[in-house]
């Protein structure tokens, strides 16, 4: 039989594939089409080293984590410095400074809450940049902000994956399943690493960093679990399967997992979610249907691999350690 020369007779090979080999329409992602996503340049040039996070505030000021330091620095739209948290003033009082801030978030009102690794604690700041409270979390990984003054967090150390506060650090509710493995408790605990994200409407999303197959589920404000993106494809398959047969074999010494998700970013606005796997960026709707792939890439040429995503109206910024920020155009179209 001769070589298909057409679109349509490849269509029509596909088509015989999906029959013989069934697949989920999630699995069917395996055939999207990359693309190139190159950064149209880089901002805040001063940061880079040490990156951590990047968020916007209510009033257009950008807050920016580093690690180790001992404040977040905050800039103008236009890039010019114009503090920091915890203020210099409030940097002096006992525990305000941070040891070795992870992660954190800022809301509608200007509070920051910030996992400081260092200290096994979660901070909340003012406006204004003085510490408000500081409660004890083992291994803060990942926090936000909710509605109605909740901060939600996730820590590998704890029996659920999101545990959400009050201001003053009392416990409110926890949800989310951990995942078990592996035979070995410190496995489950580095596979349960995770990062957090919200939307405007309360949902909190969940992205397991070490998961062999690349993992994020959605909760409602309650905790329910209201959506899951599990990329168990074809495409990811190989990378997975070695994953676990690495687990395996770790039958002593500490366990050597490779981080699968470098990044997560949601739009608050329309629940789209952004996921990155190595420089592979990923465009997921509200329902966790495979939108667009992209390839991302510094505008020098060289690949980027996401940290950190923050998902605007009309961009992305993305940053990474030591590159620093990188403005990118935010697609709007699937590729042809």
């Amino acid at each position: 039989m001769s070589r298909p020369k057409s679109a349509s007779a490849a269509c029509l090979i596909l088509a015989i594939f999906a029959a013989i080999f069934p697949l989920s329409s999630r699995a069917q992602e395996q055939f999207q089409y990359e693309t190139d996503l190159t950064a149209k340049g880089r901002i805040f040039d001063g940061v880079g080293a040490g990156f951590r996070a990047i968020r916007r505030g209510a009033n257009g000021n950008y807050y920016i984590l580093t690690a180790p330091a001992p404040a977040l620095q905050i800039y103008d739209a236009k890039g010019k410095r114009v503090g920091q948290i915890p203020s210099d003033s409030a940097a002096k009082s006992k525990g305000a400074a941070l040891v070795y801030g992870e992660s954190f978030d800022v809301d509608r009102d200007g509070r920051v809450a910030v996992c400081d690794r260092g200290s096994n604690s979660v901070k909340i700041y003012s406006p204004d940049g003085s510490l408000t409270a500081s409660f004890s979390v083992p291994a803060p990984e990942s926090v936000v902000l909710l509605a109605g003054g909740e901060v939600a967090v996730a820590s590998p150390s704890t029996d659920d994956l999101v545990t959400v506060y009050d201001l003053t650090g009392q416990i409110v509710r926890e949800y989310g399943d951990r995942e078990e493995i592996a035979d070995r408790a410190d496995i489950n605990d580095q596979v349960n690493f995770g990062q957090l994200a919200a939307d405007e409407t309360g949902n909190t999303y969940f992205a397991f960093d070490y998961m062999p197959e690349p993992t994020v589920r959605k909760f409602d404000h309650a905790g329910y679990l209201a959506m899951e993106i599990s990329l168990t494809t074809l495409d990811f398959q190989p990378a997975a399967q070695a994953a676990r047969k690495a687990l395996a074999r770790s039958d002593t010494g500490t366990p050597a997992l490779h981080r699968i998700i470098s990044a997560m970013g949601v739009d608050a606005q329309t629940q789209d979610v952004w996921l990155a796997v190595g420089s592979l960026l990923m465009h997921f709707d509200k329902d966790g249907q495979r939108l667009a792939s992209f390839r991302t890439y510094l505008p020098n040429g060289a690949r980027l691999e996401p940290g950190t995503i923050l998902v605007e109206a009309d961009r992305l910024l993305i940053g990474a350690d030591p590159q620093g920020t990188y403005e990118f155009p935010k697609p709007e179209k699937l590729p042809q």
